[in-house]
């Protein structure tokens, strides 16, 4: 309480002033027998939790429902080792025992120890009459003069460019878990080679998106070696491209796919964006709302109050138009929508002397044609939620490991994120499909670098 509201009790007539006096005495009683000796203004995580209001008090019952049945985690079907536990004495009192008498099963699935496996590869190379050279067959195992396994780089990418496990904790964990020893150093140029080798894939991921039906599109802050930058992210339903670049401009996304993408583009209002030109656009409405919020924290005018009330209104009149598109006839359905613009075509006629209705105002009658697009096709959503997901992980990434330290770096960071997340949206492995794919690509190389050498 503070010494403005304390005289404002004291200023009210005298049977009053008592009742609340007495009100709030009687809550800090109530409060002192809850915590005993905790201060209001000791932190929460300080705080014993027996002495916290909440301890002892479950909202929800654990499990499931009563008359729902239980789930645990299922046996597996193969069982790989089979043990009997036996005994000769009574563990209590150490008395001999004779036969068993009775018996159960109990199953335990565990990971047994990992050791790191040394090959050693004998390639032998023949001579080819025809092409009139020595020919060797393709080691894919690793790549080209590297002692590291390409299971192993893989593993270890995946930690750190999808998970955010940061590169001293990568090698500490090979180190114990393991006994793999291995350097950060070496650890990262090992990533870096691999990148080169899978870029050609990367690239294609990049014309896939390019030439996408429908495509969501976002960015967030980045940093190479101190220096701001952006980290870019395409995504489609089976595929997310990343790119880090410099610039937050719309040469970014025209690089991408050009000054014409010839789908839906559903992003924020970043002015990026506007420079391309697309069949449609959908701009976010989650960040319309989010505007609104942050507004009223600052504004309270009744200009204010009566335009975000009709903006609001707008918007979760269309989104629930468009949950019953399968629901309304066709012609009802049309009449619904041209109603919705009608109304929108009103709201943005509106004069206001009020700076953020008028900021507002400007937006919708820029972006007009570029709202109610979900309206017109059903593979389109009024949310950027989907570019918003393929952005988590690399923001979690990006406080952990402190983003990159150079342009191979972020080259290298913008290939792994793009090919792992890209195979977790097709529901695959990530590790074991795109090392796969690496293989192909570093038999090919293996074979254009070996005719390289011998044309020189």
């Amino acid at each position: 309480m503070t010494r403005d509201e304390a005289v404002a009790i004291l200023e009210r007539p005298r049977d009053q002033a008592i009742d609340i006096i007495l009100a709030l005495a009687e809550k800090a009683e109530n409060y002192d027998r809850m915590c005993g000796d905790v201060s209001p203004t000791t932190p929460s995580g300080m705080t014993p939790v027996y002495l916290k209001s909440s301890h002892g008090k479950r909202k929800k019952r654990p499990g499931r429902n009563k008359g729902h049945e239980g789930v645990s985690r299922k046996r597996s079907e193969k069982v790989d080792h089979f043990k009997e536990h036996i005994l000769d004495r009574c563990p209590a009192c150490q008395t001999p025992v004779k036969d068993p008498i009775q018996s159960y099963q109990r199953y335990t699935e565990d990971i047994p120890p990992v050791k790191p496996e040394v090959t050693e590869h004998t390639v032998y190379g023949y001579w080819c009459s025809k092409c009139k050279k020595i020919v060797y067959p393709k080691l894919t195992d690793a790549l080209p003069n590297s002692m590291i396994g390409l299971r192993a780089v893989f593993f270890t990418a995946w930690l750190h460019y999808l998970i955010g496990v940061s590169v001293n904790n990568i090698v500490k964990m090979l180190s114990v878990f393991t006994n793999f020893n291995v350097t950060t150093g070496g650890l990262t140029q090992a990533w870096n080679n691999l990148a080169s080798a899978l870029e050609s894939i990367y690239n294609d991921i990049g014309q896939m998106v390019a030439t996408s039906a429908v495509l969501n599109a976002d960015e967030t802050g980045w940093r190479i070696n101190g220096v701001t930058h952006w980290l870019w992210c395409f995504a489609t339903q089976t595929f997310c491209y990343y790119v880090i670049d410099k610039s937050r401009g719309s040469p970014v996304v025209k690089k991408v796919f050009g000054a014409i993408f010839k789908g839906i583009l559903i992003c924020d209002f970043w002015g990026a964006y506007n420079k391309i030109s697309a069949l449609a656009k959908q701009r976010c409405f989650y960040h319309l709302f989010t505007e609104l919020v942050k507004v009223d924290k600052r504004n309270s005018s009744d200009s204010w109050k009566a335009f975000r009330k009709k903006l609001s209104r707008l918007l979760m009149d269309a989104i629930r138009l468009s949950n019953k598109i399968d629901q309304v006839k066709s012609k009802d359905y049309e009449r619904l929508k041209e109603r919705l613009y009608a109304r929108l075509d009103q709201l943005i006629e509106t004069s206001s002397d009020d700076k953020d209705v008028t900021r507002l105002i400007k937006r919708l009658k820029r972006h007009r044609e570029e709202l109610f697009t979900f309206l017109e096709y059903k593979a389109v959503s009024p949310y950027n939620n989907h570019a918003e997901q393929q952005m988590r992980k690399p923001v979690i990434t990006r406080k952990i490991s402190q983003q990159n330290r150079s342009d191979q770096g972020a080259k290298t960071q913008a290939i792994f994120m793009t090919l792992f997340r890209s195979a977790e949206l097709q529901g695959r492995n990530p590790v074991e499909t795109i090392m796969a794919a690496a293989q192909n690509a570093i038999a090919d190389k293996a074979v254009a670098e070996n005719d390289l050498k011998l044309t020189v």
